[in-house]
């Protein structure tokens, strides 16, 4: 049987404690399992255990609030051209083109986001460019850089810890995914779902996001309950996910998938238009983007590598190819794997 293949759909849930707080060999040991696991079947994960504080999770979705009800136009004082920083209205970005996939329609995703992430001037010690790392606009809006800094500390911290098992579950010395994230492009997303709400006409092509991959190593997502994100199964069919009371949701990207030549999945996802009792209403993400070191050259793994493993690529140049499918509307000639997968998905639905 194919190992991403299963007669049933589920997110498992792990809880990390262990590797958070100290545990012993056994209990990391089942830790590993249960993600090795989960990312070979899945590559979405409940996580449990993370011990982010509530008033910290809390002031993030305060400083979310407060930024996305301010007018459109003060919003859009916000933009950065050319930049994965600042305010992206709704319906500026096609996801979907990221992988080189693109609708009939040319229907732009219905969400706004805001950009915060990792500056090239926090490494004293490093020559890093601007261009490669952003630099961050902050919002007058009272305490959201403090709120959302809190939390963007506490995700950093998580996704740490989630790269030490990973490492331990491949099999490979605990500094392998540290070596390569040590000065890594991180991005911090906070996202709003945007259509008005209320009673709608719902056509087929309106998407909140549309399908896509995640860039990097490792997503950390912390999300309301509100339905919306789906996920492609084994099975070819998309399935609705939703976190677990204190859980955060977290799925690899691209990059690790490439490390492990699809043994571990960057799983395919989108985000239709939230509706419940057919009103729409609205949702909240927050996402945060672990994505390597700007100059490290990602390579699949020698004990996962056959005939057809990806080429190796830097981070620059990987990132670079999606952000222009997803902001710039060219097409990602080089995500061939993944259109694959979105076209397949199209077939059975």
């Amino acid at each position: 049987m194919n190992p991403h293949t299963s007669d049933t759909f589920d997110v498992p849930a792990v809880d990390i404690g262990p590797y958070v707080h100290g545990g012993t060999d056994a209990d990391r040991a089942r830790v590993t399992g249960e993600i090795d696991d989960a990312c070979t079947r899945v590559g979405f994960i409940q996580i449990l255990g993370h011990r982010i504080p509530d008033d910290v999770t809390d002031g993030l979705a305060g400083a979310v609030d407060d930024f996305f009800g301010l007018p459109l136009d003060e919003k859009k004082q916000y933009r950065v051209e050319g930049a994965n920083r600042g305010y992206s209205p709704p319906k500026s970005e096609s996801l979907s083109l990221s992988l080189g996939v693109e609708s009939a329609s040319r229907m732009n995703d219905f969400f706004e986001a805001f950009n915060v992430g990792t500056e090239a001037r926090s490494f004293t010690d490093l020559d890093l460019s601007e261009s490669d790392y952003g630099i961050n606009l902050w919002p007058e809006v009272a305490d959201f850089r403090d709120r959302v800094q809190a939390y963007y500390t506490e995700a950093s911290r998580v996704a740490g810890v989630l790269t030490r098992i990973f490492s331990d579950a491949l099999g490979q010395d605990p500094e392998f995914f540290a070596r390569l994230t040590d000065h890594s492009i991180d991005v911090l997303r906070m996202n709003n779902y945007a259509l008005p709400e209320g009673a709608v006409t719902v056509d087929g092509d309106l998407t909140g996001m549309g399908e896509h991959t995640d860039f990097g190593i490792v997503t950390v997502l912390w999300a309301d309950c509100v339905a919306g994100l789906q996920v492609l199964g084994g099975d070819g069919v998309w399935h609705d996910v939703a976190p677990q009371p204190g859980a955060l949701l977290v799925n690899l990207g691209d990059l690790t998938a490439r490390i492990t030549n699809d043994r571990w999945m960057s799983t395919l996802h989108r985000v239709k238009p939230p509706i419940v009792d057919g009103t729409i209403q609205r949702r909240r993400s927050v996402a945060f983007f672990h994505d390597g070191n700007v100059d490290a050259v990602i390579s699949t793994l020698p004990e996962f590598a056959d005939d057809e493993c990806y080429e190796p690529i830097t981070v620059r140049d990987h990132i670079e190819a999606k952000l222009a499918g997803s902001r710039q509307g060219k097409a990602n000639a080089k995500a061939v794997r993944e259109a694959a997968r979105v076209l397949a998905a199209a077939g059975k639905q």
